[in-house]
């Protein structure tokens, strides 16, 4: 199976030191759990499904994430070490939020993306998102994981609040599995400033057997037809990004909710493993010629609502996506604190 080295011991330890907490109902399929480190542990069945990082990065992110099929879709590089896996882009951490400038600040990159002495005024710009409180960690028919994180420049100064809901779900047992991620990008600390970049927005960070520069049968479709590097910068509904693994198709869709900022957004997708929704850089990704940023009062907020679906099998799948995209716009999305 296409899994790291090891991949699971850390998360099955701090399953362990937290079992006491959330010991109770058995019938219940999603299991979440913080663990020693203050992520959260997210199981199904009593199997991994994904881990919600708080403390190795400058921003929090969800890795590893396991589909339907029990393969690992997501990169494992730099969380561990893979032969033959691609290493670059230290920054593409599971799937995650970040953008290169909100009020001068860049919480897209880290400082490890450069080497101290190369390019270090772009190093000083590099910020961090601070996980600060859970609202809600919920188990049951699906798991929940409602949070709040701030925005920090590298001096530590507030820039902005960032409210966050994410839910787990296994529509199809076998089949399917869903994470929505609801995020409210909030001018919580003044009014601020959100960029034109091409390096923005929600990502994900695919494995290697799906990687269309891999060349073992990784492929990109978007809802308008565009594949591979044709679908960079297009304007979609939703975008999948599907290989064979473990001898079976199987796949990442990326759906965008109506009621999202700038839906449907370009899509900063890359043959080399990049998967990103970017409503934000419509100059730099050449949607249009004026800069496209978005000046915010104090109080203002964002809305950001996507739905990721790991998926396996069949040679149905644009049909079968546009299917549940369709059921996915049709749903009022969940938001942060609800």
């Amino acid at each position: 199976m296409h899994r790291c080295s090891n991949i699971f011991l850390a998360f099955t330890c701090s399953l362990a030191l937290s079992i006491a907490s959330t010991a109770g109902r058995a019938a219940d399929r999603f299991v979440l759990t913080e663990t020693a480190s203050g992520g959260v542990a997210v199981t199904i069945d009593g199997e991994p499904f994904t881990s919600y990082v708080v403390d190795q990065a400058n921003k929090p992110f969800l890795w590893p994430i396991v589909g339907p099929a029990g393969s690992e879709l997501t990169r494992c590089y730099p969380m561990r070490d893979v032969p033959g896996e691609a290493t670059d882009h230290i920054h593409h951490r599971g799937l995650c939020f970040g953008h290169q400038s909100i009020s001068g600040v860049d919480t897209w990159h880290e400082l490890l993306t450069w080497k101290p002495g190369v390019d270090d005024a772009r190093r000083a710009r590099v910020g961090s998102i601070r996980h600060d409180r859970y609202r809600l960690i919920e188990g049951g028919a699906t798991g929940v994981i409602d949070s709040e994180s701030t925005m920090l420049a590298a001096d530590g100064r507030p820039v902005l609040a960032l409210e966050q809901r994410l839910t787990f779900a296994e529509p199809e047992k076998e089949t399917l599995r869903t994470i929505d991620v609801a995020i409210d990008l909030v001018a919580a600390h003044g009014p601020a400033t959100v960029a034109d970049f091409k390096d923005a927005g929600l990502s994900i960070r695919v494995a290697e057997p799906l990687r269309v520069d891999a060349r073992r049968g990784g492929g990109i479709l978007n809802s308008e037809g565009d594949r591979n590097a044709e679908a960079w910068a297009k304007r979609a509904a939703w975008v999948d990004y599907s290989g064979t693994i473990d001898g079976e198709r199987q796949g990442i869709a990326f759906f965008s909710h109506p009621s999202s900022f700038r839906d449907p957004p370009p899509w900063h997708v890359r043959t080399y493993g990049l998967f990103t929704a970017n409503p934000f850089g419509l100059k730099s990704l050449g949607i249009q010629k004026e800069s496209a940023a978005v000046s915010l009062a104090a109080g203002e907020r964002i809305p950001l609502r996507y739905r990721l679906v790991f998926h396996r099998g069949g040679d149905d799948a644009p049909a079968r996506l546009t299917d549940l995209y369709r059921q996915y716009a049709e749903e009022p999305p969940a938001s942060p604190g609800s």
